[in-house]
């Protein structure tokens, strides 16, 4: 079957914020003199929302709900002022992309981070290329519930079977299993080419190139 769209992940996908998410976070940690992080600590701390990120950070014993919702607070003002200052694109991203919108195929962004703040970076680091970026409203439809990528497909009048849904963690795979889509993995972001198979993952590619082989 010819895929018709797209749906890309976005941290640990499309761009780096690993320094940024980092940053932040451990400034709010370091106002209240709590222990900080390393950016490699981090990296496994991505990927099922800030809140939850905000969660791991913090020490176990300062882990209470009302302390998590402080802190999530703070953390998102923080990250909010610098949320573009070091994320990148990742290599061939922005060739890729390109290349996508010149061949009609039909791109958006999907991801656990706040939707204020997914629509943000999707805006000012990649303009024209999607029609459509969703980030996390509810933590109830945070993935790997496939509600809003089911949505996009209808959106697009599009089977989910006709759409690949491309990420770096476990969570993306198992969100392209749920919604019927087909996952692809990309080892360039947070996670390890086992656990994405292990997730579901049909294929695992290595550079951003490789997804036009797929299509």
């Amino acid at each position: 079957m010819k895929f018709k769209g797209i749906i890309f992940d976005l941290d640990g996908t499309l761009v780096n914020s690993l320094h940024d998410i980092s940053d932040a976070m451990n400034k709010v940690l370091t106002a209240l003199n709590y222990p900080t992080h390393t950016y490699d600590t981090y990296q496994y701390f991505i990927g099922s929302g800030l809140r939850n990120l905000v969660s791991k950070a913090l020490p176990a014993t300062n882990n209470s709900d009302d302390e998590i919702e402080s802190c999530f607070e703070c953390m998102v003002d923080e990250y909010t002022k610098i949320c573009t200052l070091k994320t990148k694109p990742y290599e061939g991203i922005v060739e890729l992309l390109e290349k996508l919108t010149s061949q009609n195929i039909k791109m958006a962004v999907f991801s656990n981070k706040a939707d204020e703040l997914t629509k943000k970076i999707a805006h000012e680091l990649f303009p024209e290329q999607f029609d459509t970026a969703v980030g996390l409203s509810t933590e109830e439809l945070k993935k790997p519930n496939p509600f809003e990528a089911i949505e996009i497909s209808k959106k697009w009048n599009l089977k989910p079977e006709e759409i690949l849904f491309v990420g770096d963690s476990d969570i993306d795979m198992k969100t392209a299993v749920n919604a019927n889509m087909f996952p692809v993995g990309v080892t360039w972001g947070y996670r390890t080419e086992e656990e994405l198979k292990a997730s579901g993952a049909k294929t695992v590619i290595n550079t951003a190139s490789e997804l036009i082989d797929i299509l």
